[in-house]
């Protein structure tokens, strides 16, 4: 599914929401944002880690979309938050590391959006994929 601008401008406004919520020049707290996508209803949900709601938009073009919806939302908010990193969530009052999370509807974790820990910046957990299976062949090669 292609998105339309009014669901990248639903995505960015969302986002901008959220960051509201952590204004620069307040006193940077210890959260990560969850983010929920529920295809049934089109809603896109954000929680800092006490659950408290941040924000709520529905984004027509997801009502009634089925599970390939949380691949497809994870891409576009992905490419959302990369283009606001420099204007908006460099910004945010939140101590590093902190991380943008995919929750599904049940509110099971599905993937880190967007990883944040001081020059290291993580878009997309598959960058990620293998890495204690490599780190564990390489303490086994280290210690023989």
């Amino acid at each position: 599914m292609e998105a339309t601008p009014q669901t990248i401008q639903q995505l960015e406004r969302a986002i901008r929401k959220v960051a509201d919520n952590f204004p620069a020049g307040q006193d940077a707290i210890m959260t990560d944002i969850h983010l929920q996508v529920k295809p049934s209803s089109g809603e896109l949900l954000a929680f800092d880690d006490n659950d408290e709601e941040l924000t709520r938009i529905v984004v027509e073009q997801w009502i009634n979309s089925g599970d390939e919806l949380y691949d497809e939302a994870a891409t576009l908010i992905c490419r959302c938050l990369e283009e606001m990193r420099e204007s908006i969530i460099d910004h945010m009052a939140i101590l590093h590391p902190f991380s943008f999370v995919l929750m599904d509807e049940d509110g099971e974790t599905l993937r880190d959006l967007y990883l944040v820990d001081d020059d290291t910046i993580i878009l997309n957990s598959t960058l990620m994929e293998g890495l204690d299976e490599e780190l564990d062949q390489f303490l086994k090669d280290l210690l023989a």
